[in-house]
């Protein structure tokens, strides 16, 4: 049998805006350039979607929490699943970064390009294995959340020193690194900045800290309840 969770955000999240204030405040600036007829459009897209959350709250439990962003849930639902033996796993998101969670047994699907992110065929997607995508992530940054990287690097010349150097901690504990060129130049002024993204962005580990303890004992609970019913 099939079961389906929903999670949703709820604000901007408490615990990396704790970290970093400035994050996702490029959001702001883009809402304000917003068009009259954008504004509208998206004010009913809002109040549609609330519409659609108490049209099926009957059907499928929804986890949403104040200032807690459903990526987060994502990942506790990921875990707390599988310690409850649930084996096979589809994360239906638009969000590239639910692809920190994709393993053997979990796969995205994105309802915007129609397309899959698997284990299998992760390879047309990145240019690094799984287990390293949040490595990459750490060192290009997230330029949609306002989460800044080292200047220079993106997802190519992050695999690029992957490859060479491991994990983005790894590469933190070789500075700084001997080199002519400008970006290298750069990554050695960015050790702090590439460890503080593993808190903003690494979700499998930081995902209970940043849903707080009693919104996870009460994840727990809804699906103890529904995994198991």
């Amino acid at each position: 049998m099939r079961k389906v969770i929903i999670a949703c955000d709820q604000g901007s999240s408490s615990y990396r805006k704790a970290l970093l204030p400035s994050y996702k405040e490029n959001r702001k600036e883009k809402a304000a350039e917003q068009s009259p007829e954008e504004e509208f459009e998206f004010k009913m897209f809002l109040e549609e979607f609330e519409r659609t959350l108490v049209a099926i709250k009957a059907l499928f439990p929804q986890l949403r929490f104040p200032k807690v962003e459903a990526d987060d849930i994502a990942a506790y639902v990921v875990k707390i699943a599988r310690a409850l033996g649930i084996k096979k796993i589809w994360l239906i998101s638009s969000d590239r970064d639910w692809d920190l969670l994709v393993d053997v047994d979990t796969s995205r699907f994105s309802y915007v390009t129609r397309k899959e992110t698997t284990f299998d065929n992760w390879e047309t997607h990145y240019d690094c294995q799984p287990e390293d995508y949040i490595s990459m992530k750490c060192l290009a940054g997230d330029m949609g959340d306002n989460v800044p990287g080292v200047t220079g690097v993106g997802p190519k010349r992050s695999a690029e020193l992957i490859r060479q150097y491991g994990t983005a901690f790894d590469i933190v504990a070789a500075l700084p690194i001997a080199s002519k060129y400008k970006y290298i130049q750069e990554l050695n002024k960015c050790g702090d900045t590439i460890l503080l993204n593993y808190q903003l962005m690494d979700l499998v580990t930081y995902c209970e800290e940043a849903i707080g303890v009693d919104n996870c004992k009460e994840i727990d609970k809804v699906l103890k309840d529904y995994l198991q019913g």
